[in-house]
Order: C-alpha cells, then structure tokens, then sequence
C-alpha cells in the first residue's frame, strides 16, 4: 500500500500524532511541531505504509524524542560558562574564554572553500540572519544550511584533532 495515495491513512494518523508529539516533546526538549515533522519524514522515508500504522507512530514518536533528548545532552549552548559566581567573571575566565575564542577563530580561518567566511559571519558579533548572511556572501540563502553544515563538520574534526586523546581508564594490561 502506497502511503502518498492513502490520504485515510494520513487523515487518521495526523491527530494522534499531534497528540504523541505534544505529550512527548516537553520532556525531549522540542518544541511539538519539530517532533511532528520529524516523524512525518521517517514515515515518507520509511517506504510503505507499516502494517500497523497506529503502533510504529508511537514508537516512531519516542525515537524521535530520544534522538532529540541525546542531541539536547550533547549540545553546549553557546557562550556559557558554568563556574561564574553571580555573572561576575574572574580574571581566569576571562582569560579562559578569551583563549578558546582565539582556538576557534584561528581553525576558522584555515577551514577550506567558502567556510572561513561562512563561519566569520556566523561567528560575528552582528548577529546576521540567514538572508543577510546570503546576500553578504553571494550564497543562495537554501544553500547556507548544508555548507554549514559541512564547515562546522570540518571544524569539529580540526578542533577534535587539536585536542589531546584522553588517557586510558581501567586496568592496563
């Protein structure tokens, strides 16, 4: 059975996974509507219809909050540091962030192609949106997302590589 000709099929399904999405996304960190479509590409992704539509969306529904909730854990939010007292930053601190601020600019601007630029504006303290930073560059704004998304590819495996290999735990033998 062919999902796209089965509007039944979408029609039943559209509510209650308004509802799982609801029901899971505070505790996954997402907003409901991010939950919904992310489910509804695993579902035209998936093929045909499952055989028991009502089942795989519920389960499709926690997959998609645990993969938000990992994704959640993972991220840093940007420019936050965990040890300032009373947002008063110790001269440490300073120095601290001034250093990684300088790491991140320097493996910035040896990042290959259109990145080094992509990411200075991304970076810039003018806080650009997407069109603004397109038209800067030259860049079709649909565009943007995937060459970030590989620059920032890129700069993880620069900045993992620059960043001593953790010791072994456990027993040596």
């Amino acid at each position: 059975m062919d999902l796209l000709n089965d509007p039944d099929l979408l029609d039943q399904l559209g509510p209650l996974l308004s509802a799982e999405a609801a029901a899971e996304a505070p505790a996954a960190g997402v907003e409901a509507a991010d939950l919904e479509q992310a489910v509804w590409v695993r579902l035209l992704e998936s093929g045909p219809a499952p055989a028991e539509p009502v089942r795989w969306l519920r389960r499709a529904v926690r997959a998609e909050a645990r993969v938000a909730r990992r994704r959640a854990r993972r991220e840093v939010p940007y420019g936050r540091r965990t040890h300032l007292v009373d947002g008063a930053a110790e001269p440490e601190d300073a120095l601290l962030d001034g250093e990684e601020r300088k790491v991140i600019r320097s493996a910035v601007a040896r990042l290959p192609g259109r990145c080094p630029e992509l990411m200075g504006a991304l970076l810039s303290p003018r806080d650009l949106t997407y069109r603004e930073i397109a038209g800067e560059l030259g860049i079709s704004q649909g565009s943007l997302g995937p060459v970030r998304s590989r620059c920032l590819g890129c700069l993880r495996r620069m900045l993992a590589a620059e960043v001593a290999a953790p010791g072994l735990r456990g027993k040596e033998r």
